[in-house]
């Protein structure tokens, strides 16, 4: 997909598929390395037409401040621009958390249960009003029709649901292994997976 716009009718999918929106990906080590290597996920939209998120635990070394000064003072904790997946990664999203009882900003688009995204080239004032926090990304991940489908059949992808705080989390570079520690089970040992399969 190239064109990131929300579902019109994200309920519409074949029999087969289920929607993951609002849910996380968190990667498995069949992926291996790469952009997705021990990345959790956040499902923005996923429907007959493929699925989009953004990564949520990939703080770069650049901050928000050298690259949308303006944003600089409402970005969530920490106020790196976060590396959100290989696709446009020369552009900048922005996504937001709603305060509870406020209402949208202007330019709001409602993605799932108070998150959407933020529009960038309105005045921080207007565009932030009502949020909780904000994250800026460059790039997301995307996937065609059932591509998604294919590569959590494989293996390469567990699915899981998202707490309210995992997007804003203080500490992203700890949410792979939290997010796995928390289903308990088989998950909550690969959270103990080490970076060289060799010393498992």
């Amino acid at each position: 997909m190239t064109e990131f716009e929300p579902a019109e009718t994200p309920d519409e999918l074949s029999p087969r598929h289920r929607s993951y929106r609002g849910h996380l990906l968190v990667a498995t080590p069949l992926l291996g390395g790469g952009p997705f290597y021990r990345s959790v996920v956040v499902v923005l939209d996923h429907d007959g037409g493929g699925a989009l998120g953004v990564i949520i635990n990939q703080p770069l070394d650049a901050a928000v401040a050298d690259i949308l000064p303006e944003w600089s003072t409402v970005v969530s904790s920490p106020t790196a621009l976060f590396s959100g997946g290989p696709v446009s990664a020369d552009s900048a999203l922005a996504v937001g958390v709603l305060a509870p009882g406020d209402k949208p900003p202007v330019g709001w688009r409602e993605m799932y249960d108070g998150v959407g995204l933020v529009d960038l080239d309105l005045p921080v004032r207007a565009a932030d009003a009502g949020l909780r926090g904000v994250r800026v990304f460059a790039g997301y991940a995307g996937w065609s029709p059932g591509q998604l489908e294919e590569e959590i059949a494989e293996g390469s992808w567990v699915v899981v649901d998202a707490y309210d705080d995992d997007l804003l989390s203080p500490n992203p570079e700890a949410l792979w292994r939290q997010v796995l520690r928390r289903q308990g089970g088989d998950l909550a040992m690969l959270s103990t997976f080490p970076d060289d399969p060799q010393y498992n």
